[in-house]
């Protein structure tokens, strides 16, 4: 079950080089309307790709990085502009870059930027989260050839929990979430289920809809379950987007003390962050 979670959250999106695309007569590039701000691993991917299925929405190819990263915000916005799509009137534009939600400086640097962007915050149960920011750092440093170290050996220090393991700290939802709410009051940003978005996509998309004011257009149509892969597929206009082969990793086995330990830990920060989101999730 953790694969398929893990799988459905890495949908890849079709890259096309920008200098190969001709802008379309009537679009322009402008500053985005939506902000996918994070969770990382808690389903970014899946849910823009799913935002793009709506004829309303268009959305940057990549991660932009410009709030988060000095180099980028130096830049200027023009630059920022410059990393957007071609939008028609009346689309949206939407980028994400998960690593926005955990970064302290992010809100108020949105705030004079974009203070009309709506926000979007799709999170997943705590541990789920931090078992899949392990398997991609694993990853990731595996195909660099570089030393990789156990999750047991970063998580736990004398046998308790380490509590300055950054995956840790990510899935503390409510910390980094009262920074943002300092900022943009709670009716500019929408949390969405990345747990509810794999069971059943189109709920949670219906919802995205509605805070959006998007025409109502997703439906079930578009999410196909692949019985071979395990997973919701998509599908718009006959053409279908699954995974990339390299996709669908499993997570580590992890001993049921230590499981037990970060359920332990987290089920008071995962009441401080319902009180603050105003809403409960089913987790453990």
């Amino acid at each position: 079950m953790a694969a398929v979670i893990f799988a459905l959250l890495c949908f890849f999106p079709s890259v096309v080089p920008r200098a190969t695309v001709a802008p379309p007569t009537n679009g322009t590039l402008r500053l985005p309307d939506i902000i996918i701000i994070g969770v990382r691993k808690g389903g970014t991917r899946a849910l823009i790709e799913m935002l793009r299925l709506h004829s309303d929405v268009v959305a940057a190819q990549n991660e932009v990085h410009f709030f988060d990263w000095d180099s980028h915000y130096q830049r200027g916005t023009d630059w920022y502009i410059s990393q957007m799509p071609y939008a028609r009137p009346g689309q949206l534009t939407v980028e994400k870059t998960p690593a926005y939600f955990t970064s302290s400086r992010v809100p108020e640097r949105i705030l004079r930027t974009q203070p009309d962007a709506r926000l979007l915050l799709i999170v997943r149960e705590p541990t789920e989260r931090l078992l899949s920011d392990y398997t991609q750092v694993f990853h990731n440093r595996l195909e660099k050839r570089k030393r990789q170290q156990t999750l047991e050996t970063l998580l736990m220090r004398n046998g308790e929990l380490n509590l300055d393991y950054k995956a840790l700290n990510r899935s503390l939802y409510h910390v980094h979430l009262r920074r943002w709410l300092d900022v943009f009051p709670r009716s500019r940003m929408h949390l969405v289920d990345g747990d509810a978005l794999i069971r059943d996509p189109l709920p949670e998309m219906k919802k995205v809809e509605e805070f959006l004011q998007l025409e109502p257009q997703i439906n079930a149509s578009n999410f196909y379950f692949n019985q071979t892969k395990g997973f919701y597929c998509l599908r718009n206009h006959r053409h279908e987007r699954c995974l990339h082969r390299s996709k669908g990793r499993k997570h580590p086995r992890v001993a049921p003390e230590i499981l037990q330990k970060l359920y332990d830990y987290f089920r008071e920060p995962n009441q401080k962050f319902f009180q603050l989101a105003g809403r409960t999730f089913d987790w453990k």
